[in-house]
């Protein structure tokens, strides 16, 4: 009989498997599934190799997040907006941020697979190799300032995290008045949602991690934070200040 990991395994490749037709080297970041040109959105390849993050996410997880669960919300996302021309040419995270002006019979659809393709296409970047472990530039001033100190900001993040219910995320976003939060979101909503930016995030579905952590979330949770690429946050972060409300 299988185990539960082994289960989960099964169902996870099984459901998805038609997504990508082509499986990929695992250490070769050229071999990734190349965009259709004639879609609007079209999947980022990974900006590391699929095992460039291990022992903190495992090379197999990244296959299955990346080539088959990503590339589904963009292929539903595509066929969401075939039939309007004009949601094609606006980039996925502005769509999500204005969902009011996408018609009724798709705004579920959008809402879902563009929030998954916005989420994602922002949660690669999130991540690096030899990650600097701390935040830093303005960003870490601001972390201190409204935290308290950075192991503080810590705590509260994990403890969003591990507090999400099912499927979800939970994120260190800013707000119109430039204050940062820690907020989560279910499923795949997120601070564009709700006009706010993200400056960090971490998927808390069970298939970013379970194939590592089972269902140990904690743990994924602690390793992430040793993948977390900090001066992207910075970046952000720094974008977002500077920008007019």
């Amino acid at each position: 009989m299988l185990n539960r990991r082994d289960m989960m395994k099964v169902i996870g490749m099984a459901a998805v498997t038609s997504a990508i037709p082509i499986e990929v080297d695992a250490t070769t970041p050229q071999a990734q599934p190349a965009a259709d040109s004639a879609s609007p959105f079209s999947l980022p390849p990974l900006p590391y190799d699929y095992a460039a993050l291990e022992p903190y996410v495992d090379a197999q997880t990244m296959h299955l997040h990346h080539d088959k669960h990503h590339a589904t919300y963009v292929k539903n996302l595509n066929t969401a907006v075939q039939n309007y021309p004009e949601l094609g040419k606006m980039r996925v995270d502005d769509l999500v941020r204005h969902l009011d002006t996408v018609p009724e019979a798709i705004r579920t659809a959008v809402r879902n697979n563009g929030g998954g393709h916005a989420n994602h296409s922002f949660f690669w970047q999130m991540m690096q190799k030899n990650a600097p472990g701390q935040p830093t530039k303005d960003l870490a001033s601001a972390i201190d300032k409204k935290f308290g100190s950075f192991s503080s900001f810590q705590d509260q993040f994990t403890k969003a995290a591990l507090s999400v219910f099912g499927s979800g995320w939970a994120w260190l976003s800013l707000d119109g008045k430039k204050e940062l939060a820690i907020e989560t979101t279910p499923n795949q909503d997120s601070p564009w949602m709700a006009g706010r930016t993200p400056i960090l995030g971490i998927d808390v579905w069970e298939h970013a991690y379970y194939l590592k952590y089972q269902n140990v979330r904690a743990d994924y949770i602690g390793a992430f934070y040793k993948v977390i690429s900090w001066d992207f946050a910075a970046e952000r972060f720094q974008n977002a200040m500077n920008q007019k409300m």
